[in-house]
């Protein structure tokens, strides 16, 4: 057994604590502070995750409501895009910064956010800013095909390049998995049974997927080798590359009774409201594949690498994660 520690010895105890104690506070205060932008959506919330689970970062979420804020981040703190007086004290500190806009957001000007975001951030002195992005549409189609949920954050990567960050890094979001089973799952048809209605050819394999929670530990691996991604590097999260027939064949095998009807694009058009410009969304998948028709092959070779691991195949992801939601477009 342990003897009795002797009253008198317990000051002398906690005088030679002191200097472990002051040498812990340092190394946490030395951890680098990742400021990240969009904390409480799909996006940001898997970016606190991440880089709190690689333990070298302390993170600030920042957000519109931080009282209602009740995530992982070690700090959080008031910052709105649409008020750019809120930014200068929400990246103050910061050697990095993770910035996503929100295209769905009603009344969102992407450029405009962004742009104010990235100046406060260059004034704040950050060092590697991530930015999330997506391909260039307008691009790729040569003007053929509109997709501004694209093109707005494309447009903002030449504005990243150009604000002269020591490092900068492009992470670039999939097809969610999620979306399969969620606003654009299967729909319940007259028969009862649910499948999908699209204008698109089920045979085509354009779409390159993964789990959107998945894509911090490539934001997170992004800022822990600064010096592989931070040049400019393109970081796409890749889980699988399908079909929307290896989409339908891979539920059905879990044991979803699953159908696919190709349908023309005009016809898809007057279904419900968005549904000409999913339609032709679809068609730049068809066409050119989600991320675009050049091999991306490299660039998610890296990403995996820094994210220390693959992400999920859509068979595991929907294994444990598919549901079938009846979904009312009217």
């Amino acid at each position: 057994m342990l003897s009795k520690i002797p009253t008198g010895a317990l000051p002398r105890i906690r005088e030679r604590l002191k200097p472990k104690q002051k040498e812990l506070k340092m190394i946490s205060n030395d951890k680098k502070l990742i400021a990240v932008f969009g904390a409480t959506g799909n996006q940001g919330a898997g970016v606190v995750r991440a880089l709190k689970a690689k333990s070298q970062f302390k993170v600030r979420a920042l957000s519109r409501a931080p009282g209602k804020y009740q995530g992982l981040a070690d700090e959080v703190v008031a910052a709105d895009l649409e008020r750019p007086e809120t930014l200068a004290a929400a990246l103050e500190g910061a050697h990095g910064v993770f910035l996503v806009t929100n295209f769905w957001q009603e009344g969102t000007d992407e450029i405009r956010q962004a742009t104010t975001a990235v100046q406060a951030a260059k004034a704040a002195g950050i060092n590697h800013l991530i930015w999330s992005t997506l391909p260039d549409v307008e691009a790729i189609s040569g003007g053929k095909i509109n997709a501004p949920q694209f093109a707005g954050k494309a447009k903002v990567d030449s504005i990243v390049k150009d604000a002269g960050f020591p490092y900068h890094t492009f992470v670039m979001p999939p097809c969610y998995y999620q979306n399969f089973s969620g606003e654009f799952g299967p729909q319940k048809q007259p028969d009862g049974s649910f499948g999908w209605v699209l204008p698109i050819d089920p045979a085509v394999r354009c779409f390159h997927m993964g789990d959107i929670s998945e894509l911090g530990n490539i934001v997170a691996g992004a800022f822990a080798h600064p010096d592989e991604t931070g040049n400019g590097a393109y970081l796409p999260l890749v889980g699988d590359f399908l079909s929307f027939n290896d989409i339908v064949g891979t539920l059905r095998q879990q044991g979803h009774e699953l159908s696919f009807t190709r349908v023309p694009q005009e016809i898809f058009a007057g279904f419900f409201p968005g549904a000409a410009a999913l339609g032709e969304t679809l068609a730049y998948f068809e066409t050119y594949t989600y991320l675009g028709p050049r091999s991306f092959d490299d660039e998610i070779a890296l990403a995996n690498k820094v994210a220390g691991k693959k992400p999920a195949t859509f068979a595991t992801w929907a294994w444990e994660n598919f549901r079938l939601k009846a979904v009312d477009h009217a």
